[in-house]
């Protein structure tokens, strides 16, 4: 079998998102922009530090940025599936793009402070609770249902090749250049991204817009769309326990390196490359096997095991336990938030799958604050391995609760139905 016959044949097999036209031109596009978006997350942590000597002030920047998705995303959900996804992504991506080029200006004229890292870091965040929910919903729309896992799957192997490839990139850039280049770099990626979105020709879902309906009312609507649906309330009620206490490796492990195992940067950067390299296996396995479509059982599952090896880490005083411990939590990171997402997409209605996915970027995303927030003060009163263990009971405890309600709910559920 030639090479090219092979490739067609694991296209077909088991990348089979990548068949669709359009789906190849925005999955290129992304692979590109990641990187570059890799490039100036390490540019601009290292630009703040240098400015101001202060983590903490490097901590607020991120916090600015997230922000807006926390108070805005129910707001973006109604909004978005009132105008064409496409339009949408081609405004946000170009917005993204003028402020990587505008902070790259001001970085070779000198000009830079850390105020306008601040303001940047606002409207991106701004830009990013429209972009968000609107590149999730966008992808069953140039896909299809059958095919979305597999899409969504794709898109978590490009995300985490880019954490792998953008970090060592960028370094290398700011050590010959300066971080001026991680910008202009990134602003120039997108090019990729827009060019990849002017291609797709496909038919936009759009809502009818309501007379006399205020946002307020779409809100409300919306929420108790989910509520009242067992599939959709449990998937969001994990999300929100696993974003909010799961995901604060940024501010977890480089104090568990320094503080606890007592390492260097070298052993810091290994621990992050452990944890890209096992979710771009929970990525690859996902894509695999995604004909067989998302789980619940495997959304529970996974919450468990995040719990456990949560709870693993902060128990061990081993880089090499560490290591493995962190790779095994990515691989089910992934196969979490992957089988999350295409439940919250395939199960809901097209009239509201804008507002879910609203909601779940709320809770997927807009949670960390909170929960870099309570990691950061565990691990400051009671240590890195102290926090880890908090943060590993804080997600079982409420998962295991969850579960028996959900399971209550759904017994109660089917016996309505019986009667």
């Amino acid at each position: 079998m030639g090479i090219k016959a092979w490739g067609e044949r694991m296209v077909d097999n088991h990348f089979h998102a990548l068949t669709h036209p359009n789906y190849r031109y925005f999955w290129t596009g992304q692979c590109v922009s990641l990187i570059g978006t890799w490039m100036q997350n390490i540019g601009q942590s290292w630009l703040v530090l240098t400015l101001t000597g202060s983590p903490l002030l490097l901590g607020l920047v991120g916090t600015i940025q997230f922000l807006p998705i926390t108070c805005f995303s129910l707001f973006a959900g109604t909004l978005i599936d009132k105008f064409p996804k496409k339009n949408i992504l081609i405004v946000t991506q170009t917005i993204s793009m003028l402020l990587a080029l505008l902070l790259s200006l001001m970085v070779f004229t000198d000009t830079i402070k850390y105020e306008y890292i601040l303001v940047f870091a606002l409207i991106l965040g701004l830009t990013n609770t429209f972009d968000l929910p609107t590149r999730q919903s966008f992808n069953i729309e140039i896909v299809g249902k059958e095919d979305l896992m597999n899409a969504i799957a794709l898109n978590s192997m490009t995300f985490n090749l880019a954490r792998i490839l953008g970090p060592s990139i960028g370094a290398a850039m700011m050590a010959l250049l300066g971080p001026g280049w991680c910008f202009l770099l990134n602003g120039i990626s997108f090019l990729a991204v827009l060019y990849g979105l002017t291609r797709i020709k496909t038919t936009p879902y759009v809502r009818a817009k309501k007379k006399d309906v205020s946002i307020f009312k779409e809100i409300k609507d919306g929420m108790v769309y989910i509520a009242r649906d067992n599939v959709l309330a449990l998937t969001l009620l994990l999300v929100t326990i696993i974003g909010t206490f799961a995901f604060n490796f940024s501010v977890l492990i480089p104090v568990f390196t320094k503080g606890v195992l007592q390492m260097d940067e070298r052993t810091y950067g290994l621990l992050m490359s452990c944890l890209g390299v096992g979710s771009l296996i929970g990525a690859l396995t996902v894509s695999l096997r995604s004909k067989k479509g998302p789980n619940m059982k495997v959304i529970v599952v996974a919450s468990m095991m995040i719990s456990l090896f949560l709870f693993l880490i902060g128990l061990t005083k081993s880089s090499y336990l560490a290591g493995l411990f962190l790779a095994c939590t990515g691989i089910f990171n992934i196969l979490f938030s992957t089988n999350c997402n295409s439940t919250l997409q395939i199960h809901s209605k097209d009239e509201y799958r804008a507002r879910v996915m609203s909601v779940y970027s709320l809770v997927f995303a807009g949670s960390a604050p909170v929960g870099n927030l309570f990691a950061g003060f565990i691990a400051d009163r009671f240590g890195a391995d102290g926090a880890y263990l908090a943060c590993g009971l804080m997600c079982f405890v409420p998962c295991v609760l969850i579960l028996i309600l959900f399971r209550k709910r759904k017994a109660v559920s089917e016996g309505q139905a019986a009667m």
